[in-house]
């Protein structure tokens, strides 16, 4: 189990020092639906994606590990982008649900016990929609568990290093650089604060010893601008792009590999490098998709225990 626990010698918390508390997976009991009987659901949630292909690659292989690994439970899938949704409904007919949908639908369908899991890679703005879900359908079940993201804990608190285990999941897909070749890890960037794990992550890449894997951000920071003039400086004459991100979607195939002048692929040709690009989500990395799936565990564990 992956919670923070409240110093022992703190006798009368009080209610908003509790929830100030609630770090890592989460947990409610509903005192007053103790009498349902127990029946368990997993609910999955994602950001989602238009690109069919990515999305049975990564987001669809993740939930059918989760399912296989409880084959007793039900597994649900919801979205968290209403954008998404809409488009996927639009284009292919098919009506994926907000969280909040398919909580509604759980409990019509009579589900009393609800593990929630997040495809998420940090605990950002995705993320706190997931928490939010979490806070305001706490009391519609007997009891909700909440895990974390792929990347939350970094060895505090007697906790696991979720940064080392990333680190060497995404190993296995790194090519071997020569001294003049690097890799571009693309991630999406949060306005939220933990847009600094990034920054956390680079310095657990270059403290394994991995040569020239840069990191840079779409929407956050650092941006490929500030990234270029460290790939001059070390001597850098050609660049894979390779996605940090769970699917391999617009911002891949379009503001990362695309042929328009404005993409990241165009802008580094333009400065002089060679550039290959690797058009595979993190979701298509086995040792990654395995993380998510422990994850989903914990929050399952957390649900089927008596904590």
């Amino acid at each position: 189990m992956t919670t923070y626990k409240l110093n022992s010698a703190v006798k009368a918390p009080t209610p908003s020092l509790l929830r100030a508390s609630q770090i890592g997976e989460l947990s409610y009991i509903n005192s007053e639906l103790q009498h349902l009987d127990d029946k368990d659901a997993i609910l999955v949630m994602s950001f989602g994606t238009t690109f069919k292909g990515t999305r049975k690659a990564t987001i669809q292989a993740t939930v059918d590990q989760i399912q296989s690994a409880h084959p007793d439970t039900k597994v649900a899938l919801a979205f968290t982008s209403h954008i998404i949704i809409d488009r996927v409904k639009a284009n292919e007919g098919m009506q994926i649900p907000i969280p909040e949908e398919a909580l509604d639908q759980l409990a019509a369908e009579g589900y009393t016990r609800v593990a929630l899991t997040t495809l998420d890679i940090l605990p950002g703005m995705e993320y706190a929609y997931n928490t939010a879900v979490f806070d305001h359908y706490k009391d519609k079940f007997k009891k909700i568990t909440m895990g974390t993201p792929l990347l939350y804990w970094m060895g505090q608190e007697d906790q696991r290093d979720d940064f080392e285990q990333f680190v060497e999941a995404l190993k296995t897909q790194l090519p071997d650089n020569k001294d003049d070749e690097a890799v571009l890890l693309m991630a999406h960037g949060t306005p939220h604060p933990s847009n600094a794990f990034y920054t956390m992550i680079q310095t657990r890449i270059d403290a394994a010893g991995i040569k020239n894997v840069y990191m840079y951000t779409v929407e956050g920071w650092p941006t490929l601008a500030d990234i270029i003039p460290r790939l001059k400086r070390d001597g850098i004459k050609h660049v894979t792009l390779m996605p940090a991100m769970m699917v391999a979607g617009d911002h891949v195939t379009n503001d990362m590999a695309g042929d328009d002048p404005d993409s990241h692929k165009s802008q580094l040709e333009a400065e002089g490098f060679t550039v290959s690009t690797y058009i595979h989500g993190l979701g298509e990395n086995a040792a990654i998709r395995q993380i998510f799936v422990d994850r989903a565990d914990e929050a399952y564990n957390l649900l089927t225990s008596n904590e």
